[in-house]
C-alpha cells in the first residue's frame, strides 16, 4: 500500500548527518529485511503543527527521500470529539509548505475501523481481551502505581462468548459511554504499567468527521497505531521519547494479532523542545481561546503556520531540523539558533530596501521644491542577479527618529546640528535646524545638501562616517510594522510547576509601529514575501491589511542576535 514521496530540497542546504536511525535502516537494508523503507508522519487533527513536528516531518519525508522510499501522511483521526477536518487541511497545507509531498493517497486510521475491529475480535478469541463493566475510576483504582502492581477486576475472566457478545453491543449501541471499555488481557502485575491490561477500545456517542454515525466505539491510539502501520507495510515507525515505553504494547498487538500484515519496528528519537516558548498542543489551544494571541498562526506562536506568517522560509526550518540533528537524548534548543538559520536563508534571498519604521521630516532647504530625482540602488549588495530598483529623491524626506540627537555625543555618528552624513546612495546632507512643537517635541529637521554628493561620494574626498536610509516623503507610502519578541520572558515557561506558564506571557512580544513609510514598490509585494528593511531586519508581507487599508509587515527577525546581549 506505499505510495511515491515526493519531497524538495533547496540549494544550499545542510544534508541530513548519520544518526542511530539511520545506522538501523542501513543495516536493515543490507540484511535484506526490506527491498526499500516506508516510513509515516501521523498528525492527530485536533491542532496546528508547531516546530516540533516540523522536525517529525522533516525526519520521516527526509529518510524516505533519501532512501529512495516512500512516507504515508495518516491520521491519526480516532477521537471525534476534538478533531475536525479544518485541521486536516492546514496539516496538509504545512506538509506541502515545508517542502514535501506524499505522493496520490491521504491515509486515515478511521480507513481501517472495520478492520481494527476485527483484529479485535480475534484478540477476544484468543482469551486476549475482555469487556471490563467497572467504572473509569474503579478501572484506573486497579491498576496500580510504579510501586504498586495492579488488580485484576472482577471482569477479567469472562467466557470469551460472553466477551464476543458484549463487544457487538458495545458497537450497535446499547451501552452508554463510560458503561464499559474493551481492555486488552495481559499482565495486571506487569512492572510495565502499560501492560496491565491497558483500554484497546472505549464509548464515544459522538459523530466522526469522516464516517458520520457509523460507529460509536473508537479504538485507542496505541491498538491503532501499530496496527494501521502493518496495513500500510511500514518498516520504521519513527516517533518521540514518550512513546518509548508504548513500544511493548506495540510489539505485544502485533505479536498477538495472527493476521496482522507485517510487523513494523518502532524507534524513538528526543522531541524538539525551544526555549522561550511551549510547543503542547493543549497550552497552544489556551493561548489561543484565552486572547493572548490572535489564532494559532499568531506571528509569535511556534506553529508552521505563525513562524510562515512572520516570513520564516521553509528552507530555513528545514535546514534547522537538519543541523539540530536525531538522538536520544532531550534537550533544549536555544531559539536563536533558530532565528540564526533564518538569517542565514534570508541573507541570501532577500532583496534590500528601504523602510522608515518611526519617520522624522527632513527639508532640505537648498534642494529645488519641483525636483524629482531618481536613483537606482542594487536589491543585494552581494547578488547582482538581483537586479535594482529606483527610488524616488525630493526636497522632503523621512529618516528615522533615532538616527538624530540633538545635543549628540561624541561617537553618534548619525545626524545631529551642524553634523554631516550620508543618505545612502543620494547626497551628504548638513543638519542646520531644529524645528519643534509646542510640548517641544522634534517634529522636523532642516538640512542643506551637497549637488557635488550624488550618489553618496564626495569629489573632493571628504569622508563622513554616517551612512543613513532616508525615502522621499511624497513618493513613500503608509504601512503598519509589527515587532515580534520572544513570547514569554522566561526560557522554560512550564518549568515552576506552582505558576501558570502564562503568568510569565512577554508583554512586549508585539509592538505595532501604525505610522511607518516604506519604498513605493513595496506596494506590490506579495503576501509572505521578504525583505531585508536596510539597517532593521527582515520583514515579511502579511497576508492582511491593516484596518486602515494600509499594508502591514511582520519582523521575521532583526539583523543580529539581540537576545544574545541580553542573556
Amino acid at each position: 500500500m506505499s505510495s511515491d514521496s515526493k519531497n524538495t530540497t533547496a540549494p544550499g542546504e545542510s544534508a541530513a548527518p548519520k544518526n542511530f536511525i539511520r545506522t538501523i535502516i542501513d543495516r536493515d537494508l543490507a540484511e535484506g529485511r526490506h527491498p526499500t523503507i516506508v516510513t509515516r508522519f501521523p498528525p492527530e487533527p485536533n491542532g496546528f503543527l508547531h516546530i516540533g513536528h516540523a522536525k517529525s516531518i522533516c525526519l520521516n519525508f527526509g529518510l524516505a527521500r533519501d532512501y529512495d522510499g516512500a512516507c504515508h501522511l495518516r491520521f491519526d483521526d480516532t477521537n471525534p470529539e476534538k478533531e475536525e477536518d479544518f485541521y486536516a487541511r492546514a496539516i496538509q497545507d504545512d506538509v506541502r509548505w515545508l517542502g514535501f509531498d506524499w505522493g496520490e493517497t491521504v491515509y486515515h486510521a478511521s480507513d481501517y475501523f472495520e478492520q481494527l475491529y476485527g483484529f479485535a475480535v480475534e484478540l477476544i478469541e484468543k482469551g486476549l481481551a475482555y469487556v471490563d463493566s467497572q467504572s473509569p475510576d474503579e478501572i484506573r483504582a486497579q491498576r496500580g502505581t510504579l510501586t504498586e502492581i495492579g488488580q485484576n477486576g472482577p471482569y477479567r475472566d469472562r467466557p470469551v462468548q460472553e466477551n464476543l457478545d458484549l463487544f457487538a453491543r458495545m458497537r450497535a449501541g446499547e451501552f452508554e459511554e463510560g458503561q464499559c471499555v474493551l481492555r486488552a488481557r495481559i499482565d495486571m502485575a506487569s512492572p510495565q504499567i502499560i501492560l496491565r491490561d491497558p483500554v484497546l477500545y472505549r464509548i464515544r456517542k459522538v459523530a466522526h468527521q469522516r464516517t458520520g454515525d457509523t460507529w460509536c466505539i473508537y479504538p485507542m491510539y496505541d491498538f491503532t497505531h501499530c496496527l494501521s502501520d502493518a496495513l500500510e507495510g511500514i518498516t520504521h515507525s519513527i516517533c518521540t521519547l514518550e512513546f518509548q515505553d508504548n513500544r511493548a504494547l506495540y510489539d505485544w498487538v502485533l505479536d498477538n494479532v495472527p493476521s496482522a500484515p507485517c510487523h513494523p519496528q518502532q524507534l524513538e528519537f528526543a522531541r524538539l523542545n525551544i526555549n522561550y516558548t511551549v510547543t503542547s498542543k493543549r497550552k497552544l489551544l489556551q493561548l489561543v481561546e484565552e486572547g493572548f494571541v490572535s489564532g494559532w498562526d499568531d506571528p509569535r506562536m511556534p506553529t508552521i503556520q505563525g513562524m510562515r506568517r512572520r516570513g520564516f522560509p521553509a528552507a530555513a526550518i528545514r535546514n534547522f531540523c537538519t543541523q539540530i540533528g536525531v538522538s536520544k537524548k532531550d534537550s533544549c534548543v536555544d531559539m536563536g539558533f533558530l532565528e540564526s538559520c533564518v538569517r542565514d536563508e534570508l541573507n541570501d534571498s532577500a532583496p534590500r530596501c528601504f523602510a522608515v519604521l518611526d519617520p522624522l521630516k527632513v527639508v532640505i532647504e537648498n534642494y529645488p521644491e519641483d525636483l524629482v530625482e531618481e536613483f537606482e540602488l542594487a536589491n543585494h549588495p552581494k547578488i547582482p542577479e538581483m537586479g535594482t530598483r529606483t527610488v524616488s529623491f525630493s526636497r522632503e524626506l523621512y529618516i528615522e527618529r533615532n538616527d538624530f540627537l540633538e545635543d549628540a555625543p561624541k561617537k553618534f555618528f548619525r545626524l545631529a546640528p551642524g553634523r554631516e552624513v550620508r543618505l545612502r546612495g543620494a547626497y551628504f546632507v548638513t543638519c542646520t535646524d531644529v524645528i519643534k512643537d509646542d510640548a517641544g517635541k522634534i517634529i522636523e529637521l532642516r538640512c542643506t545638501y551637497d549637488p557635488q554628493t550624488r550618489g553618496g561620494d564626495a569629489p573632493d574626498g571628504r569622508k563622513v562616517k554616517g551612512t543613513m536610509h532616508w525615502l522621499s516623503a511624497k513618493h513613500a507610502i503608509e504601512a503598519e510594522v509589527r515587532l515580534y519578541d520572544r513570547l514569554f520572558t522566561e526560557e522554560n515557561p512550564t518549568g515552576d510547576k506552582e505558576r501558570d506558564f502564562k503568568e510569565f506571557i512577554n508583554p512586549n512580544s508585539l509592538t505595532i509601529l501604525p505610522d511607518a513609510r516604506v519604498e513605493a514598490g513595496l506596494a506590490e509585494a506579495e503576501a509572505e514575501q521578504c525583505f531585508q528593511f536596510e539597517r532593521q531586519g527582515y520583514f515579511s508581507r502579511d497576508r492582511e491589511q491593516s484596518e486602515t487599508g494600509k499594508p502591514i509587515f511582520n519582523r521575521t527577525v532583526t539583523l543580529r542576535d539581540s537576545w544574545a546581549k541580553k542573556k
